[in-house]
């Protein structure tokens, strides 16, 4: 049986300090993709600080996936966002899935000791 791990409480909101971190990246550029790509759509804080939500974050994550990881340009990742967004969205949460199961395996075989 495997072991239950807790799930992260969500919370409702992430600061864009806490958003960049997630993707150790800058704050400059959550801000330089939040201009650029329109289904970013964080709210405001009375003072005017901007906070994501899970959907923009998980945006940010497709975002980050075509554009640091499969190495498109900004319009690329725009017009795939676009065009096929169920496409996109549906091979990114297979890698996402696949990723998770080999982390599993590692750990169940890092449990068993080589």
């Amino acid at each position: 049986m495997m072991p239950y791990k807790e799930q992260k409480i969500e919370k409702l909101f992430y600061t864009i300090g806490e958003v960049a971190a997630m993707f150790d990246v800058n704050t400059s550029l959550i801000r330089f993709w939040e201009k650029e790509f329109d289904i970013i759509k964080p709210q405001r804080n009375k003072k005017g600080n901007r906070l994501f939500t899970k959907l923009d974050v998980e945006n940010f994550y497709i975002i980050y996936h075509l554009v640091k990881e499969r190495g498109l340009t900004l319009d690329g990742a725009r017009k795939k966002m676009k065009e096929n967004r169920e496409d996109t969205i549906n091979n990114f949460e297979v890698i996402q899935s696949l990723e998770n199961i080999k982390s599993m395996l590692l750990e169940v075989k890092a449990s068993l000791g080589n």
